[in-house]
């Protein structure tokens, strides 16, 4: 059986309904035929444990990958409160999902053993999807930990409640906070394209980090962080430390300089009460930093060169599906022009592609023969998976 692709989406006040009703739509697609590959993507305001139960009564034992997120993406646009449901079948498509617990206590070990689950090695060929969890763990260590290969890495960090510190997670059986979760597709006719784009450039403003602390930047140009950007934004030091601005802050990343590489993007995941950035990963003393601003005009420009760059992997075969992951800032970024960057994707890929995905607080990315992989903030991610 060729590759059919089918999407689902709903909304409910309960998980459990909207993922009964987003099966149901996808299910009415593709009719009575056996479901190789599931996708489950729903807002982090479900409880989480109704949202997996309904997906495993509802989809039944089938290779699954899944997360939390704080909008969900369909081929409509963007929601909120929602969940939205990928269902493919494909004789040839081989799949393996898990997810392993303790990702926020030992990322390395933990990469290790869904590695070993999935029988990853740097011979196979096909698209690895992990999803760690969002607000905890040692991202830079786990992409450290994959070996190079012939395979394209995808995805991201689940999101979530920044306030409980709570993000989930589901693959292979089994769903949790905390823990990372994996599928590795591969077949000898799929064919698989991974693009990014970044909408947020240099502005001229310059830091120094002068104190840092692990997560924490404390320090820029030998004064506090909250009193750097109330300088350059304006509002008093002590506004920035509460909603909405801690959080707001994700809008302006920093580029740090690698020494003559490409420009490394950080993101603060919010500003803490004492004053300093919490980062998603540590960020070395003294680094040279540039503010990063971003518009709508340049993110939909990336949006359309990642849709493009995942295309142009595929030779001119026909794309059965697009999975799309942006980081969360895009939410904000495009507040009161909600799905206009689905629509960017879409101009590109073609109105029939199917499409499904989330906001995320980073991505993943290792493209084939690449020396490492990355983690990424302030991305979009577009993944298409087609047949030949």
């Amino acid at each position: 059986m060729s590759m059919q692709v089918a999407v689902g989406h709903a909304f409910s006040v309960e998980g459990r309904e909207a993922v009964a009703r987003a099966v149901y739509k996808a299910r009415l697609v593709l009719g009575n035929v056996r479901i190789h590959f599931a996708v489950v993507i729903a807002s982090f305001e479900y409880d989480f444990e109704s949202v997996y139960n309904a997906a495993q009564t509802q989809i039944g034992d089938v290779p699954m990958i899944g997360f939390s997120t704080s909008g969900e993406f369909d081929t409509k646009g963007n929601h909120r409160r929602s969940v939205v449901v990928a269902l493919i079948t494909d004789d040839d498509l081989e799949v393996k999902t898990d997810w392993v617990p303790g990702f926020s206590e030992n990322s390395v070990r933990v990469t290790n053993n869904l590695l070993r689950d999935l029988g990853l090695t740097s011979k196979e060929q096909g698209l690895l999807l992990m999803v760690a969890d969002g607000i905890h763990g040692n991202y830079e260590a786990m992409a450290n930990t994959l070996p190079v290969g012939r395979y394209q890495l995808a995805g991201g960090l689940s999101a979530g409640d920044i306030r409980l510190e709570r993000t989930y997670q589901m693959g292979g059986g089994k769903f949790g906070t905390g823990g990372l979760a994996g599928a590795f597709l591969s077949g000898n006719h799929v064919r698989i394209g991974v693009g990014n784009g970044l909408g947020w450039l240099p502005v001229g403003a310059q830091f120094r980090l002068t104190d840092v602390n692990g997560l924490s930047v404390r320090g820029l140009n030998n004064k506090s962080a909250i009193e750097g950007y109330a300088e350059m934004f304006g509002r008093q030091p002590r506004d920035w430390a509460f909603p909405p601005l801690n959080t707001l802050v994700r809008l302006y990343p920093l580029g740090i300089d690698q020494g003559g590489q490409s420009m490394m993007v950080r993101t603060p995941l919010r500003i803490d009460a004492d004053g300093s950035l919490r980062m998603h990963t540590a960020i070395p003393r003294d680094s040279i930093a540039q503010l990063l601003i971003g518009s709508r005009e340049q993110c939909l420009a990336a949006a359309r060169q990642a849709a493009s760059g995942a295309l142009a992997k595929l030779d001119g075969v026909q794309p059965k599906l697009a999975l799309v992951f942006a980081d969360v800032s895009w939410q904000m970024m495009f507040q009161g022009y909600e799905g206009v960057e689905i629509d960017a994707i879409r101009e590109v890929l073609g109105e029939d592609v199917p499409l499904v995905g989330g906001y995320t607080f980073g991505q993943f990315r290792q493209t084939e023969g690449s020396p490492r992989a990355e983690f990424l903030n302030q991305y979009v991610q577009v993944v298409v998976i087609g047949e030949e």
